[in-house]
C-alpha cells in the first residue's frame, strides 16, 4: 500500500460518517468502522463483496444500471426537482429505492451522497451514508398526531383536553357548538366552569379517577352551557400520558343526549299507561324497572320491586327463572305461561312475552318482558274442560306464535308428552312435516278456519299417528284474535283399512304393477311383477326398475317420459326373467302424487303381450306362405301356358313342314 492509499484511508477513517468506496465493477474496495457497524458487519467483511450486498432484494436486480450512473455523475441522492423547478424539501423519508439492507436481512432508511476518487488502484465512489431511521420515526408521529388532530377537529362529538388540575388546554369545534364558548374563550380557564352549581364536588372526583389511571365511560350528568343553560349529557373520559407513560391530563367525549331523555320519557309515559304487567330483568336476573301495572299485580312498590329477583313473585320460581333464561339463547319467550302471586296471596295467571334489551352499541343490557292478565281466559276456558277432556279426539289451542297453550289427554295420548311439556312448545314440532303443520294455523288466521287437514303425529316413542286436523281462530269479547283451536281425528285405521283394500286389488290384478320412485328406483311390486321377473319382491324394492329389461336405456326413458308429460300408454319393452327367458310387456305409466300435488312417483303397469306377439308373427309367416303360394300359382299359370304354346307351334310347324313337303312332291310329280 502506498503513502497516498494510506494517508487516504487514515482520512477517510476519521471521518464521523459510514463511508462505502466502490470500484467500477461494482465490487466494495474500503468500509471505514462506521459504515461496518451501521450495516452490520465486522473486520473486513464486506471488502470485495458486490455492493448489491448492502441493497434490499426489491432493488437489486435494477441496481446495476443505477451503479453505471455513480461513475458518469455521482451527487448526493435527493429527491429530483418538479417542472417548475423546485426541490420538494419538506421533512420527511427519502424514496423508496433509497433504503440499505443489514447483514441480518433489516431495512432501513438513508441518505446517500457520493463523490469520486482516483486512486493507484483506479477510480473509485465513495458514497457517505445517513441513516434516517429515527428521522422516519419522526415523520411518523408527527404524521399520526396529524391525523389525530384531524380526527378530533372535525369529530361531531365535543373531545376536551385537560390538564389534572382541571385546566382546559385543548377544545374542537363540536365543544364550541355543545357549550357555546369558542376556543379562546375557554383555554386556560377551569373545566368546572362547565359543571352546575348543584355538582360542586364531580369534576374533582372524576380527575381523582384520572390519575388513578381509571377509565370513565358513558357517565350520564348535566353540564352548563355559555348561555347558562343545562342539559343532559354522556361522558367518557380517558387519562392522556406522556411518552413515558405518566398521566399528564385528562381527555373528555361529550355527547348531548337531551333528546334521548325526552325520548325515555316519552316511552316511560307508554310504558305506564299499558294495562299489562311490563318490567326490564338483567342478566342475572334481577328486577331492574317496572311498571304500576305490576306494583298492582304484585302488590309491592316499585322502589322494593328493583333490585329483587324477578323470580321470587310466581308460584314456580324456577319455570319463572327459565324465562329471561330462555331469551338469552333464543333471543325472545312468547306465550310463556306463568302465575303471579300477589303479596295478599291472590294469583294472577298470566302469559309472558319477552325479548332481548340491548343498548345502542348491541350489547346485551337484559331481558323486556310483558305479561298480559289470562284469568278470565282461563276460567272461561275451564268452563269447558270437562268437554274437552271427554273428547276423544286430539284438541289444542294455539297462540298466534304457533305455541301450544293448552291440550286435551287425547294429545297427550297421541303424543306421549305430558301437557305440562306439551304448553309453551311449538305446535309443529309434533309432526313429521313440521313446516306444514306451521302452516296449519296460518292458514286459520288468513281465512278463519281449516278443514280436514292431513297431517301425521309422531308420538315420542316413534310410532306415527294420520290425523285429519279442523281448525277454526278464537277470539276475545272485543274480536281481537287470540289464537286457533285445533281437532284432529285420528284416521290410521281408516287409511290402513283403505291400503289393505287397495292393496288386495293389487296382488288381484294379473298385470305386473309396479311404483317407481322419481329417481328410477323400485317402491313397490304386486306378485305378477314377482312371477314375470324371477326375482323376490324384497329384492326388487330399492332397485333400478331399468335393469330388468334388455333395453335399460328404453326402460328409463319410458318414467322419465311419465314425470315430464304425466302419462305413458303402450310403451313397448321387454322383460327378462331371472332364469334368461323373455316377456314382451305393454307399459301403461301415470305419474302419482300426495294431496297437496306434490309429484311422489311413478305408478306403471305392463301387460304381457308374448303369446299376443307370438300370433301375430304366426299370421304374418302364414301370409307370407300364402303370398308364396299365390306367386307359385301364377307362375304356374305362366309355366303351363308357355307349353302349350309349344305345343301348339309345333304342330303348326309340323303342319307347315308337310305342306311344303306336299308342294315338292307335287312339283316332282308335275315335271
Amino acid at each position: 500500500m502506498s503513502s497516498r492509499t494510506a494517508s487516504l484511508r487514515n482520512l477517510l477513517e476519521a471521518v464521523p460518517g459510514a463511508l462505502v468506496g466502490v470500484d467500477r465493477a461494482g465490487v466494495i474496495q474500503y468500509v471505514n468502522r462506521q459504515a461496518e457497524s451501521l450495516f452490520g458487519y465486522e473486520g473486513d467483511g464486506l471488502v470485495g463483496q458486490p455492493i448489491e450486498t448492502l441493497v434490499p432484494d426489491s432493488v437489486r436486480a435494477g441496481h446495476p444500471a443505477h451503479r453505471a450512473a455513480y461513475f458518469a455523475g455521482p451527487g448526493t441522492r435527493r429527491p429530483k426537482p418538479d417542472k417548475a423547478g423546485t426541490t420538494d424539501q419538506k421533512p420527511g423519508p427519502p424514496p423508496r429505492c433509497l433504503r440499505g439492507r443489514r447483514r441480518d436481512g433489516t431495512e432501513f432508511p438513508l441518505n446517500l451522497s457520493l463523490s469520486r476518487i482516483d486512486t493507484e488502484d483506479g477510480l473509485l465512489v465513495i458514497a457517505a451514508v445517513r441513516d434516517l431511521t429515527e428521522r422516519e420515526k419522526a415523520n411518523d408521529r408527527r404524521d399520526q398526531l396529524s391525523r389525530l388532530a384531524a380526527i378530533v377537529e372535525n369529530s361531531d362529538e365535543a373531545i376536551i383536553g385537560k390538564t389534572l388540575d382541571g385546566t382546559i388546554t385543548n377544545w374542537n369545534p363540536a365543544a364550541e357548538r355543545l357549550y357555546g364558548y369558542s376556543s379562546e374563550e375557554i383555554v386556560g380557564r377551569p373545566a368546572a366552569l362547565l359543571v352546575p352549581r348543584e355538582r360542586p364536588d364531580e369534576m374533582s372526583a372524576i380527575l381523582a379517577r384520572i390519575r388513578a389511571g381509571q377509565h370513565i365511560d358513558h357517565f350520564e350528568t348535566t353540564r352548563v352551557r355559555k348561555d347558562g343553560t343545562v342539559f343532559a349529557v354522556s361522558i367518557s373520559v380517558s387519562p392522556i400520558r406522556d411518552p413515558d407513560g405518566v398521566i399528564i391530563g385528562a381527555s373528555s367525549i361529550g355527547r348531548d343526549v337531551t333528546m334521548e331523555r325526552e325520548s325515555f320519557e316519552a316511552a316511560r309515559s307508554m310504558i305506564e299507561s299499558s294495562l299489562d304487567s311490563l318490567v326490564t330483568i338483567s342478566p342475572e336476573g334481577r328486577i331492574t324497572d317496572a311498571n304500576e301495572a305490576t306494583v298492582k299485580v304484585t302488590g309491592v312498590p316499585r322502589e322494593e320491586l328493583i333490585g329483587t329477583a324477578f323470580s321470587d313473585y310466581f308460584t314456580e320460581p324456577e319455570k319463572a327463572n327459565a324465562i329471561y333464561q330462555l331469551v338469552f339463547t333464543e333471543g325472545m319467550a312468547v306465550d310463556y305461561p306463568l302465575t303471579i302471586r300477589h303479596r295478599d296471596g291472590t294469583l294472577t295467571d298470566v302469559r309472558y312475552n319477552a325479548s332481548v334489551q340491548r343498548s345502542s352499541a348491541d350489547t346485551v343490557l337484559g331481558v323486556f318482558a310483558a305479561a298480559r292478565d289470562m284469568t278470565r281466559l282461563v276460567q272461561a276456558f275451564g268452563a269447558a274442560r270437562s268437554m274437552i277432556e271427554a273428547s276423544l279426539d286430539s284438541l289444542v289451542s294455539i297462540s298466534p306464535e304457533g305455541r301450544i297453550t293448552d291440550a286435551n289427554e287425547a294429545t297427550v295420548k297421541l303424543t306421549g308428552v305430558p301437557r305440562e311439556e306439551l304448553i309453551g312448545t311449538a305446535f309443529s314440532d309434533y309432526f313429521t312435516e313440521p313446516e306444514k303443520a306451521n302452516a296449519i294455523y296460518h292458514l286459520v288466521l288468513a281465512h278463519g278456519t281449516a278443514v280436514d287437514y292431513p297431517l301425521t303425529m309422531r308420538h315420542r316413542d316413534g310410532t306415527l299417528t294420520e290425523v285429519l286436523y279442523n281448525a277454526s281462530a278464537y277470539r276475545d269479547a272485543g274480536g281481537e284474535v287470540l289464537g286457533v283451536f285445533a281437532a284432529a281425528r285420528d284416521v290410521t285405521k281408516q287409511r290402513k283399512a283403505g291400503a289393505q283394500y287397495a292393496r288386495s286389488l293389487i296382488e288381484a290384478a294379473l298385470d305386473p304393477l309396479v311404483t317407481i320412485s322419481p329417481e328410477g328406483k323400485i317402491d313397490d311390486v304386486n306378485e305378477s311383477t314377482v312371477k314375470v321377473t324371477g326375482v323376490p319382491r324384497e329384492e326388487l324394492i330399492g332397485t333400478d326398475f331399468s335393469s330388468y329389461f334388455t333395453e335399460p336405456g328404453k326402460a328409463l326413458a319410458g318414467y322419465q317420459q311419465a314425470f315430464a308429460e304425466g302419462s305413458v300408454t303402450d310403451y313397448p319393452l321387454t322383460l327378462r326373467h331371472r332364469d334368461g327367458s323373455l316377456i314382451d310387456v305393454l307399459y301403461n305409466v301415470s305419474v302419482y302424487r300426495d294431496p297437496d300435488g306434490n309429484v311422489l312417483g311413478v305408478f306403471a303397469a305392463a301387460r304381457d303381450v308374448t303369446e299376443q306377439k307370438r300370433t301375430q308373427a304366426e299370421l304374418a309367416r302364414q301370409a307370407v306362405d300364402l303370398e308364396r303360394l299365390a306367386e307359385l300359382e301364377r307362375f304356374h299359370r305362366l309355366t303351363v301356358g308357355r307349353e302349350l304354346r309349344m305345343i301348339e307351334l309345333k304342330k303348326e310347324i309340323d303342319g307347315l313342314k308337310e305342306l311344303v313337303e306336299q308342294n315338292q312332291r307335287e312339283r316332282r310329280d308335275q315335271l
